[in-house]
């Protein structure tokens, strides 16, 4: 039986191997979850297809199986080596990779259901750290940053939104009525959802002319509506952009992902340029 001191160290390899990605088997280890998670996302893809021969859709399930069982092991493993196990559960992969186990599991009680493992492809978005690409993850937070700091103003639009919803709807039902197919003011106000969006199903259409004029009014109020948000969330990037540093890289050794105000290179020492100048 292996001694305390050996059951730590063994935790501690499997740590490097499966959190750590500066490492051979670690990077080899993520790639073959990579490919596996792409797997198991193709095989529910196929399996949905109604044109495959149930010999077919046998096989696809026990392949779903087979990658439900080697995440699962995978998962208790992460919980298992992992230095805080409770901070990785609760982080945003500790909760993808378990929300990737369940929908298979819980298929045992309801079928239909293990369909929601795509969300498995989520898991995907290591490749970031995998490829070093944190540049991405760096352009990713200041989107959240702007969509953060827009949040006030987006809701302000949205009740404006459907407040004009609510109004055209209740006209049109006035105007058009049920012979026309506006057979309730919900109704009205799901199309005027899909004119003022510029989808226009046509499902439901005015045929009097009063009521073929206020769709006008919709359709040309609703192009200058789509700007606004855009016009918002452009604006807070702008800001968000502004007082996130620019991320350099040291002339010397290449070394990237330095701290905000870091002026030396924690690789080799030396002077990182100054912020803003190429």
């Amino acid at each position: 039986m292996p001694t305390p001191t050996e059951r730590i160290s063994e935790r501690q390899y499997w740590r490097r191997v499966i959190f750590d990605h500066d490492t051979r088997a670690g990077r080899v280890f993520d790639v073959v979850l990579i490919i596996a998670i792409l797997g198991s996302v193709a095989t529910m893809l196929l399996d949905s297809l109604p044109t495959l021969p149930p010999s077919a859709h046998r096989i696809l399930y026990g392949f779903e199986w087979l990658f439900t069982l080697l995440f699962t092991v995978e998962y208790i493993a992460r919980l298992w080596c992992a230095a805080d196990r409770l901070r990785y559960a609760k982080s945003f992969y500790g909760v993808i990779d378990l929300l990737a186990l369940l929908p298979t599991w819980i298929s045992l009680v309801l079928p239909e259901s293990r369909f929601l493992g795509v969300v498995r492809v989520v898991r995907v978005l290591r490749i970031f750290r995998i490829l070093k690409m944190t540049q991405y993850m760096t352009e990713a937070s200041i989107l959240t940053q702007a969509l953060v700091a827009a949040r006030y103003k987006i809701v302000v639009f949205m009740f404006t939104v459907l407040t004009a919803v609510s109004v055209v709807g209740s006209l049109m039902f006035l105007i058009e009525g049920p012979e026309h197919g506006f057979t309730s003011i919900p109704t009205a106000m799901y199309w005027a959802i899909v004119t003022m969006t510029t989808v226009g199903y046509g499902d439901i259409s005015p045929a009097t002319t009063v009521g073929r004029m206020l769709a006008s009014a919709l359709m040309i109020l609703g192009y200058g509506i789509i700007a606004v948000p855009t016009g918002i969330v452009t604006m807070e990037l702008q800001r968000s952009a502004k007082r996130m540093p620019r991320a350099v890289s040291c002339a010397k050794c290449g070394r990237d992902g330095h701290d905000a105000d870091a002026q030396f290179c924690k690789e080799c020492g030396t002077a990182l340029p100054v912020r803003g100048v190429l």
